[in-house]
Formats: C-alpha cells, structure tokens, sequence
C-alpha cells in the first residue's frame, strides 16, 4: 500500500470535514441542534456542546467503512464526534475495541485519544435531527458529503451499515454515484451481505441504540457477529490500494 495515499486522502478528508463543519442547508435542523446546545439537559448542563454538523472520523486507508443514522442530540451534536458520548457508542466501541478496529474500548469526548485502525465512522446525515426523524430533503442535502467519502476512502472492502436507513442511504450512494450496477434495492435485515460491486460488500445491521438493545431485539453476541463477519471478509481480500 502506498504510503503517501493515506496522507493525501487525509488532507482532502480534512479539508471535507471542515466543509461539513460549516454547513447550513437545513434550516430545521440548523434550528434544532443550536436549541439543543443552548438549552442543554441537566446531566449535562455544565458541558460546551459543539452543536454544529459532525464529520466522519477514522483512518484514511480504512478497509472497514460504518454508516450511522445521524448524531444523537446529547452525543454526536454535544461532543462533537461521531457516536462519542452516548449508549450507541459504548456499544459500537466496545465492538469496535474487541476486534482490533479500536485502540480503546470507550469514547467520552473528541480529545480522549482514541484512534480507528482501518476503519472509517460516518452517517446518513450530519446534524441531530429532532426526534431522530430526519426529513427526506435533509437526507438528500446531506447525500452528496457521503458520494465525496466513498470516492475519497477508495480502499474500502465491507460496509457495515447500522439500520435501515443507514442501509438504504448507502446502497442508493453507491448506485447513484456509479459505484455498484445493481439496480433494485436489496431488503434490509440483520446480517444482510450485498455485494455491490467486486471489491465491495454491504453487511446489514439492527442499530445498538438503546430502543433495539434495551428491548433485546439486538444483543452483544448479535452485534459482535457483524463485525466477525466483516473481520473475516477483510482477511479473505487483496484489493489494489486507492482503486
């Protein structure tokens, strides 16, 4: 692998992130996420919320791609940091950790160290959306920061995507941008594998938000099957670097 792939990738990666930093095209959600920051809830009422849109996070070279619904209202849009300081993370991370994507197996705050090895973290949508009910004109706003990270991160083979909508925004990025000749959107379901194209594949996952764990629809063992899954795929595969 060229080692002057993954410092360039991470300056244009940057240079996206700050681009998605800035970004206004959604009037409600613009609204809604500064309300947050500014009213706060009492567990964190002394924290400096970041409440504006959340980049990606992870290695530039990353193999491993994870697709997300959007920041939670308390997590991603307080910290500043994809899944970092919520339920949702402690799961993800946890995984993550276990299975040598992760240096740690926690995510507090956006300076806590922690470092993604060949693994890339990003969402759906950039902005804590109220509810987490996105509206389709956001998603589609949002839709062309993902065409620009899969071009970019151009060594990625397995595409965890955690829910169903997270799952359908991917593969229709793909399709849109010319990146799988598949046509007809495959069904969602828990451990669901598409290939999209021949480096490729798409793992469907039920999202570790509290609603599915809590409720036992997903479980540990469940979620670490996922994630076995793709270890095992990535092992299995030589790709040219940066296709």
């Amino acid at each position: 692998m060229n080692p002057h792939i993954g410092s360039t990738n991470q300056r244009n990666l940057d240079s996206l992130q700050r681009t998605i930093v800035r970004c206004t095209k959604c009037p409600r959600l613009v609204r809604w996420r500064e309300k947050v920051a500014r009213e706060k809830v009492a567990r964190f009422r002394n924290c400096d919320y970041w409440g504006k849109p959340v980049p990606g996070l992870g290695d530039p070279r990353a193999r491993l791609l994870i697709v997300g619904l959007a920041p939670a209202a308390h997590g991603g849009n307080r910290t500043g940091r994809m899944f970092t300081g919520d339920r949702s993370g402690d799961w993800l991370f946890r995984t993550l950790h276990k299975f040598g994507f992760a240096n740690k197996a926690e995510s507090a705050s956006r300076n806590d160290g922690l470092q993604l090895k060949d693994c890339y973290i990003t969402a759906s949508l950039r902005c804590a959306p109220p509810q987490n009910k996105p509206l389709l004109q956001e998603l589609q706003n949002c839709r062309p920061y993902l065409f620009q990270e899969l071009q970019l991160l151009g060594n990625v083979c397995v595409v965890v995507a955690l829910g169903r909508l997270a799952f359908d925004v991917t593969f229709n990025a793909y399709k849109e941008s010319g990146m799988t000749s598949l046509r007809q959107k495959p069904q969602f379901a828990h451990e669901v594998e598409v290939k999209l194209n021949e480096y490729v594949t798409l793992i469907g996952s039920y999202h570790p938000s509290q609603q599915n764990t809590f409720t036992g629809k997903l479980s540990e063992t469940m979620f670490d099957a996922i994630f076995l899954k793709a270890t095992k795929m990535l092992a299995s595969q030589e790709k040219p670097a940066n296709r």
